[in-house]
């Protein structure tokens, strides 16, 4: 009677441990083959997710690129003008932190259109008129006041000048904040924000100059 209950529990305890093992030979296949899947994404997704969120860019800064560049070209040439027609030195200063500011921005921005397939806008665009084909961009001077600058001097172009380029500067911080608001990518929408803080400040003091602060 004792020999068979020790057969019967040794039979269990045997059956125990195959159970035991059992489990936790499932157990770690489950378990190696749930991290081998969770390695196997984690591994390939942050690569190409990363490489997209840093080259993702939408309709909207497109727009702000092909739109920003020829008005960044007009701002250039009213800036030029300063150099010979400017009698306050003021003026002609400011004209060249337009010059070094802007320039660089639009060699950015044709890169950005570049890499995107999008068309660059050609070359020299001066005094583009509101009947062209920028009439909704805001602060753009039309053909008849860049005329009109380039035939003034001395105290007349200062004064033309500076109310001018206060709504030029006006346009261009409303087509960046657009961008702000609505772009995707984000070296562009840097951007527009570096020309928000720069062109308000500018504003600022253009009307100072202009005896209007």
């Amino acid at each position: 009677m004792r020999k068979n209950r020790s057969t019967t529990r040794r039979v269990t305890a045997a059956a125990v441990a195959v159970t035991a093992a059992l489990l936790l030979a499932a157990c770690g296949n489950d378990g190696d083959s749930s991290h081998e899947g969770g390695h196997g994404s984690s591994s390939s997704s942050p690569s190409p997710s990363a490489s997209a969120a840093a080259d993702a860019h939408n309709a909207q800064d497109v727009s702000f690129a092909q739109g920003m560049i020829p008005h960044h070209r007009q701002a250039l040439e009213m800036a030029k003008l300063a150099t010979g027609r400017a009698s306050s030195d003021q003026v002609k200063d400011l004209a060249a932190r337009i010059e070094k500011a802007q320039d660089p921005e639009i060699k950015t921005m044709s890169g950005w259109l570049t890499s995107w397939g999008e068309e660059v806008p050609a070359g020299s665009m001066p005094g583009m008129d509101h009947s062209g084909g920028h009439s909704g961009m805001p602060g753009m001077m039309s053909d008849k006041d860049m005329a009109g600058l380039e035939k003034a001097s001395g105290k007349d172009f200062d004064s033309m000048f500076l109310t001018m380029m206060i709504e030029h500067h006006e346009g261009a911080v409303d087509m960046a904040g657009t961008e702000k608001k609505s772009g995707r990518y984000d070296p562009a929408t840097a951007m527009a924000d570096d020309i928000i803080t720069a062109q308000t400040a500018e504003i600022t003091e253009m009307n100072k100059l202009l005896g209007k602060n």
